[in-house]
């Protein structure tokens, strides 16, 4: 049952694509189907391994026949109040909406029940962080005349009744169905089901086996620790998923980076490092900048464009610090037999084809809807080029349902994420946060920029990535252009910093998932991966401190974007090799180490 409704989702979220249903229907009916699938996917009282976004949502737990009758009537329960809940927004059609200011009893419980198995939903796909603190949302915009009492006046707000609060999360289009859900039941969805279709057909494989036939040869070991981070980026590229992508890549990646003495800590931190850049590589990127190409108002493709650079900036400084790193070990060589870079390529040419259709749609003036269905259909066709993997009915049909099991901790997370940004709106607290930043910084903008950063850092230590991005787009991106930046720029800002916390505990998933693999610790395998992506947490401020630097977002002169992106590559590798300890051909001193970060840190600030 579990994969029928699965392979519903999915099919419904393509047929939206070429057919016509209504926001006002679409939204509910698809979040119908994610909470059943979910309650379905994810039963109370079986294990759940516990996923930080939408970054990794694994396999779901099996369903557990042997579940207590009580535990298996609350999901069935579930079920019913959520397709109880959201199809009595469908048969009411525009009158729902036109009483969202003075709903009646039916509607203020309905709606209750509603916030109820969402919150509900998402404490089983992503923990109870998010729940916890969707429900101290509603606690302030309940209670916020109360602040006023404690001392925290500038915060505190009149308070609104439960047939408001009510009102505007289920009623109207500005809470649980608001724009992040929107983003989640379009974007994100048809990339997911594009990356599972993409992956079944035998592409993950086929990129690690060109990565290493294209920069895996190195006579000083550094070559398994680079084909992780191409393949890496390839692999992110179609998938979006830092956790998927830590572990497709530790599961082919591993043996070859043991064989060649690479410590199990810091292979662990290779992966880490290169999986988590998954959610910042285009095409696909991660759920949050789907986002921000409707917070900005702007194509998607315009967010592929201001991520193309920055992503790349990434990837190399993780090359420059393994290669730093593997000289300073003095790794050997690896034993492992490839191919030659054409046999590959040969072998496996069309598994680029989809993902140079995705490009070339879109910047032809297709919707990111359009481009990424074309896509699909293109990458299950050119599946038959594979005599082992072609996508033959059943094989598509379990694509789609794994695509849309997928989905549904993005979902949960952003239906939640709704709640938030509904009690936000309501309260006027977006503006108080950002005039509060602004003011703590003293109007000075390269203090208000770390004091954003370390906000949205904070923020994405309890909360998904998707979530942690939604609450700052609303609550800090207004501080950052109140002091000049840029929307655009702010909006990257905060996307990269919200990414960047997966980096660190307790919801750094990619460095525990790594370290599963590799046997290293977790702990140290994570302190390792800060040091791969230190630079990445530099790039940020590239863009934001100076007007040039927004250069490296594909703003500006053509002149302007390769000079700045050559001297922000040149200050990263100097930070890289800084961190890697090898520099001017051998291990670097201490000394000489804080050296080339310094110098690194000081090329970056002067462009």
């Amino acid at each position: 049952m579990r994969a029928g409704v699965a392979f519903a989702l999915a099919a419904y979220a393509l047929y939206w694509v070429v057919g016509i249903v209504a926001p006002q229907t679409y939204r509910p009916s698809f979040l119908l189907l994610a909470l059943v699938l979910t309650f379905l996917a994810y039963p109370a009282g079986s294990a759940r391994a516990s996923h930080a976004d939408e970054g990794g949502p694994g396999a779901p737990p099996p369903e557990a026949a042997w579940r207590p009758i009580h535990w298996r009537a609350l999901d069935w329960g579930l079920i019913a109040l959520s397709i109880v809940t959201l199809a009595w927004p469908i048969v009411q059609g525009d009158q729902f909406i036109y009483r969202a200011a003075t709903p009646t009893s039916v509607d203020l419980a309905l709606g209750c029940a509603l916030i109820v198995v969402v919150l509900e939903a998402t404490r089983r796909t992503v923990g109870s962080t998010l729940p916890i603190t969707a429900i101290l949302f509603l606690a302030y915009a309940y209670g916020g005349a109360l602040l006023d009492r404690v001392g925290l006046s500038l915060i505190a707000h009149r308070g609104y009744s439960i047939e408001r609060i009510v009102g505007n999360l289920y009623m109207t289009l500005e809470g649980i169905l608001g724009v992040p859900l929107d983003v989640a039941s379009t974007y994100i969805v048809l990339f997911t089901i594009y990356g599972a279709v993409l992956e079944r057909s035998g592409a993950g494989r086929f990129f690690v086996e060109w990565a290493m036939a294209a920069i895996g040869r190195s006579r000083a070991g550094a070559g398994p620790g680079r084909t992780v981070t191409l393949a890496g980026y390839l692999l992110g590229a179609v998938s979006g998923s830092g956790v998927a992508n830590t572990v497709m890549l530790g599961s082919v990646s591993w043996p070859m980076m043991r064989r060649a003495g690479y410590p199990p800590d810091m292979a662990g931190a290779i992966l880490a490092s290169a999986g988590i850049g998954a959610i910042l590589a285009p095409p696909v990127m991660g759920a949050a900048a789907f986002l921000i190409a409707e917070f900005l108002n702007i194509s998607y493709f315009g967010v592929v464009k201001m991520a193309a650079i920055p992503a790349a900036l990434y990837y190399c400084s993780i090359v420059v610090t393994v290669e730093a790193d593997s000289r300073r070990l003095a790794l050997r060589r690896s034993d492992v037999p490839t191919r030659s870079l054409a046999a590959v390529t040969r072998g496996g040419w069309f598994y680029f084809l989809s993902i140079a259709a995705i490009l070339v749609f879109m910047a032809r003036g297709s919707t990111a809807f359009s481009a990424v269905f074309w896509a699909t259909v293109i990458a299950a066709g050119a599946s038959f080029l594979s005599r082992d993997h072609a996508l033959w009915p059943r094989r598509l049909v379990a694509a789609l349902s794994a695509g849309g099991i997928g989905i549904v901790p993005v979902v949960a997370t952003t239906a939640a994420a709704g709640i938030i940004v509904g009690v936000v709106t309501l309260t006027g607290l977006g503006l108080k946060a950002a005039s509060l930043i602004v003011t703590l910084a003293g109007d000075h903008q390269f203090l208000t920029i770390l004091y954003s950063a370390a906000a949205v850092w904070v923020l994405g230590l309890a909360v998904p990535v998707t979530a942690s991005y939604i609450i700052a787009a609303v609550m800090v991106a207004p501080a950052l252009t109140e002091v000049g930046i840029s929307p655009s720029a702010a909006h990257m800002f905060i996307f990269y910093y919200a990414v960047l916390s997966e980096v660190s505990p307790p919801t750094a998933l990619s460095p525990f998932a790594a370290a599963a693999i590799t046997g290293g610790r977790p702990f140290r395998t994570t302190m390792l991966t800060w040091k791969y992506t230190i630079p990445a947490f530099v790039v940020p401020f590239v863009f934001t401190v100076s007007p040039r630097g927004a250069a490296v977002l594909m703003q500006g002169s053509a002149v302007t974007v390769v000079w700045v992106s050559i001297v922000a590559a040149a200050g990263l590798a100097l930070i890289a090799a800084g961190a890697g300890g090898y520099v001017w051909r051998r291990p670097a001193t201490t000394i000489e180490r804080a050296a080339a970060i310094a110098a690194g840190l000081a090329v970056l600030w002067l462009i």
